[in-house]
């Protein structure tokens, strides 16, 4: 079989970054983040949330190859608010919202054991 080792999905090698940074000089206040060992559900989750902030003028996601372990975040955002200032306020939102979903998600199974006994 062709495939890759399992191993190499996940995995971070000597001197491989998880995320790399790179300005795109061609359209203004815009970047490129590469995210190493993510797929999909990541990048939908990072462009979903990233959408919400008005300061955000577009972001998208690409995994360049099925076999690749990464995807290509592109954000541009208005003059007075950087890349990666949305980038980092937008993870920092996504982790709170899943917090609250594990939280509210623990009560109910914790509301329906007691409703059991």
């Amino acid at each position: 079989m062709n495939a890759p080792p399992t191993f190499e999905s996940f995995v971070l090698f000597d001197g491989e970054k998880k995320i790399i940074i790179d300005l795109d000089t061609k359209v203004p206040n815009a970047a490129l983040f590469t995210v190493n060992k993510e797929d999909h559900t990541l990048g939908n989750m990072i462009r979903n949330q990233l959408l919400k902030d008005p300061h955000v003028l577009f972001c998208g996601y690409k995994q360049p190859h099925p076999l690749e372990h990464k995807i290509i975040l592109r954000v541009q955002t208005t003059a007075d608010y950087s890349p990666q200032d949305a980038l980092k306020n937008a993870i920092t939102d996504l982790i709170s919202e899943l917090s609250l979903l594990e939280e509210r998600f623990r009560s109910a199974i914790q509301d329906r054991q007691e409703g059991i006994d």
